[in-house]
């Protein structure tokens, strides 16, 4: 199909005054943004909704024709000129929560990407966050069929009859930067390593403190997993048979995810490798579902943090007034921990910033993403503070013990 027929037939779905939902991380359906963009004369007045990924998504949609917005669920860097702009609407919205709300959506337009996997079937993925969401609220489904890298087998199929426009591109493996494991991340993931046991059912983030802690549990046996993303590091895990699920009492031997987040080794790995049949992707109604998550017993959730007050409250997502992430699943994750027979819920960073100038343990943070009943664990690269049914007394005493002792003076004066 020559590009001024993949135009026409955009052009017959995307409408002034439509509400289009399209895929993000690493189900960005690339190719057909570049289209959109490319020829945004012949697209204005469209409400775009998306929860993207700064790593990964890098085109603000609220840009792709005059008139047009976006309503998103997570903050990044490129959507500057939108929010300044007055053209992006952010949604403070947890992951689960979210995918109830897609689901009741009227959505006129979805736009996914898909690829086929070894044995030439054409999958979603390798995200599915709100794909069953999403196919159930949208009226028509347009298939960016990238054929820049093969997909995961234990992806969902693309149900031909539920699809209305199938695009065909060559826009690039969805591959997402590998992070560097500084000093204080390689510190804190030997502490947080520590608190791990055999048998655990864990549930990470992205970024170089995950990475670590991820890296320190080499020696580890019969973890399981169940997140919303798989990373490089998780793969190295599941590879080498640490992470085995073999102690779950549900999914058994299986991997939860809702999204890879990775290399291009990660996503062959996926596609390829035999270990990868026990990478189940599903959608955020069972990957951030506590009645799902309080069946795994000791499930531990590590996320971390922008943060920590001396209540144990938590801000992962604002600097100041400024909002430059997302709720995001942490709190789903933190309460399903709670849920759990034997589950911690564990939250890991740097004591200070990199210059050491400003303190992450503060009198009050900026802004509170999880409440201070939500978390039971603090680790910086000083140690680990367990604030769970301590008084508010004990945790701001625990928690300056392990702030950066450039800063403990001064927070020891909010001890009242």
């Amino acid at each position: 199909m020559d590009n001024d027929k993949v135009i026409e037939n955009l052009k017959s779905l995307l409408t002034p005054g439509v509400s289009v939902y399209v895929s993000g991380s690493a189900s960005e359906p690339k190719g057909i943004i570049s289209l959109i963009e490319e020829n945004q004369t012949f697209f204005r007045d469209i409400q775009w909704i998306q929860f993207p990924l700064g790593g990964i998504n890098k085109k603000d949609l609220s840009l792709l024709g005059a008139g047009s917005s976006l309503k998103t669920f997570f903050m990044s860097p490129y959507l500057k000129e939108g929010v300044a702009e007055g053209r992006v609407n952010f949604i403070p919205i947890h992951m689960r929560n979210i995918f109830e709300f897609l689901s009741n959506l009227e959505l006129d337009v979805a736009i996914f990407q898909a690829a086929r996997d070894i044995d030439g079937v054409l999958r979603f993925g390798p995200n599915i966050d709100f794909l069953d969401a999403i196919i159930l609220s949208a009226r028509h489904i347009i298939i960016e069929e990238n054929s820049s890298f093969l997909a995961p087998r234990t992806c969902p199929k693309v149900e031909s009859d539920r699809v209305d426009l199938i695009i065909q591109s060559k826009s690039g493996k969805p591959v997402y930067p590998l992070v560097e494991i500084d000093n204080n991340s390689q510190k804190i993931g030997r502490i947080v390593s520590d608190l791990i046991s055999d048998g655990d059912c864990l549930q990470t983030g992205i970024g170089a403190v995950p990475s670590a802690i991820l890296a320190n549990l080499k020696n580890h046996s019969d973890l399981g997993f169940h997140g919303g993303l798989l990373d490089d590091a998780v793969m190295d895990l599941i590879d080498t048979g640490v992470i085995n699920g073999s102690r779950k009492k549900i999914d058994r031997g299986k991997h939860v995810i809702g999204m890879a987040l990775g290399s291009e080794r990660m996503l062959d790995w996926l596609a390829i490798n035999r270990k990868a049949a026990n990478v189940i992707f599903k959608s955020a109604n069972y990957t951030h579902e506590i009645n799902i998550i309080s069946q795994l017993e000791n499930f531990v959730s590590i996320n971390s943090a922008i943060q920590v007050d001396l209540f144990g409250q938590v801000n992962a997502e604002m600097v100041g007034n400024r909002q430059i992430s997302g709720t995001g699943g942490s709190v789903d994750f933190m309460r399903s921990a709670c849920a759990s027979k034997g589950g911690r819920s564990i939250v890991a960073m740097s004591a200070s910033t990199k210059d050491r100038k400003l303190s992450k343990i503060v009198p009050r943070v900026d802004f509170v993403t999880a409440l201070r009943t939500d978390v039971d664990t603090i680790v910086t690269e000083y140690g680990v503070a367990e604030i769970k049914n301590c008084s508010l007394k004990e945790r701001a005493k625990k928690l300056i013990e392990i702030s950066d002792p450039l800063h403990q003076e001064e927070l020891t004066k909010f001890i009242n």
